[in-house]
């Protein structure tokens, strides 16, 4: 069993630690907010006073921040982690981040001879709780090896995209996916609502036919057909609006760097600015069907 210092345990964070500490690891946990960290203490871990603090004297260290500058901050400089860290220290950034500060990070580790991984998830909270979020890796292959015993007591589902950064790629490919495909099918139930096609008919049909996707089946934007999904919980979060914003804007600024056209992926990312930009950021992702319907008419 491995001794793991975990850096940012909130919503995603805690739970994955937590499972960690079901699996028989010990974890070192630092959060800027005592709150969440007591809750991975609750659960056997123990206190970390600061992110070096997490990552000394410890097999590897995972984290779960923000943003790329978060990222950057924590691991690198003379005070960052990976300064701090002794060597054979492996390390798994699960952020969701920018593929550029990713890559960079992971080379920083590389050149003072460390392993490291970006492997951002998809799954949610619930999957986070349940321990069967799926995890996209970045990173060579001695790394991936090393880092998916761990990623294993977290997840139901480990892919190895590729090289450093590829993590991150496969997440905002697959998130502006997910953006879309909520638009659209957001798009067609106000459209069946409003030419008098009922919720329940409309999902049986659909859901069964070509116009069938994850978006539809898992997370239903209306009330009723998909008994777990948000709409059902006046759009309590399993996936925030925000958070779906985020990853559309990430998308769009990889798609700059690569210099590839994305409209649709561009129209997504300005309806969910939008809605969030209207105070519904807390809110669910699914919730945006809201405002098509006001769109609509």
């Amino acid at each position: 069993m491995a001794v793991i210092g975990f850096i940012g345990v909130g919503n995603m964070g805690g739970p994955m630690a937590r499972n960690l500490l079901k699996a028989g690891h010990q974890v070192k946990a630092f959060d800027l907010s005592a709150e969440l960290v007591q809750k991975v203490v609750d659960a056997g871990g123990t206190k970390a006073g600061s992110a070096q603090e997490a990552a000394t004297d410890v097999d590897a260290v995972i984290t779960m921040l923000p943003a790329g500058k978060h990222v950057a901050s924590v691991y690198t400089g003379d005070k960052g982690i990976l300064a701090t860290a002794r060597p054979g220290t492996l390390f798994i950034d699960s952020s969701t981040i920018d593929v550029k500060t990713a890559r960079e990070v992971i080379a920083a580790a590389e050149a003072r001879g460390m392993l490291m991984v970006d492997a951002p998830v998809s799954g949610g909270v619930a999957g986070a709780e349940n321990a069967t979020l799926t995890f996209m890796v970045g990173g060579t292959e001695a790394a991936f090896a090393k880092a998916k015993p761990l990623l294993e007591a977290m997840g139901k589902k480990i892919v190895h995209a590729g090289g450093a950064g590829n993590g991150q790629v496969a997440k905002i490919c697959n998130n502006m996916v997910l953006g879309i495909s909520m638009i659209a099918v957001s798009e067609a139930f106000v459209m069946a609502e409003k030419l008098g096609l009922s919720a329940q008919a409309m999902f049986d049909i659909v859901s069964s036919s070509s116009g069938s996707c994850w978006a539809l089946v898992n997370h239903c934007p209306v009330p009723g057909p998909v008994p777990t999904s948000a709409a059902n919980r006046d759009y309590k979060p399993g996936f925030a609006a925000d958070l779906m914003l985020k990853d559309l804007k990430l998308s769009q600024e990889a798609a700059r760097t690569a210099k590839v056209n994305t409209p649709l992926g561009a129209e997504a990312t300005a309806l969910f600015a939008e809605y969030v930009e209207a105070g519904n950021g807390p809110t669910d992702y699914s919730g945006i069907v809201r405002m098509i319907r006001e769109m609509a008419g």
